[in-house]
């Protein structure tokens, strides 16, 4: 039998804004941010006590990686077995993006929510970052 896809936590928190660098460096320089080129990596453990991260990103204003969303943000949360999760979610009428992507930390797929926002689902390899 299958496992059934389900968020397991958040992924990651991303906005646009005027100036990523400047604000990269105002959360850097006021709140300690450990901040990079995408942002900030947040590390923690899971219930199972394995890595686990947690990506914080201020994009340009005029990025369209949020659309089809108008928002100036747009969540990314963690799930377990993304793509029988998006076929659930398909099977359920929800606005499933057509493609998954795959990188060595992990899958992606992508979902719009009742109210507009574009989801990003993300299946980790965390293991990747180590």
């Amino acid at each position: 039998m299958k496992k059934k896809g389900k968020v397991i936590g958040i992924g990651g928190v991303f906005f646009k804004t005027e100036d990523p660098k400047a604000t990269k460096d105002w959360y850097k320089n006021n709140l300690g941010f450990n901040t990079d080129d995408w942002g900030c990596t947040f590390w923690w453990k899971d219930n199972e006590g394995k890595n686990a991260s947690t990506q914080w990103s201020p994009f340009a204003k005029d990025t369209n990686y949020f659309e089809p969303s108008k928002k100036d943000f747009m969540f990314n949360y963690r799930v377990e077995n993304l793509e029988e999760l998006l076929k659930e979610l398909k099977e359920n009428g929800v606005t499933v993006m057509d493609k998954v992507e795959e990188y060595d930390y992990g899958k992606f797929g992508w979902i719009v929510d009742l109210d507009g926002n574009k989801i990003e689902l993300w299946e980790p390899k965390d293991e990747a970052f180590s």
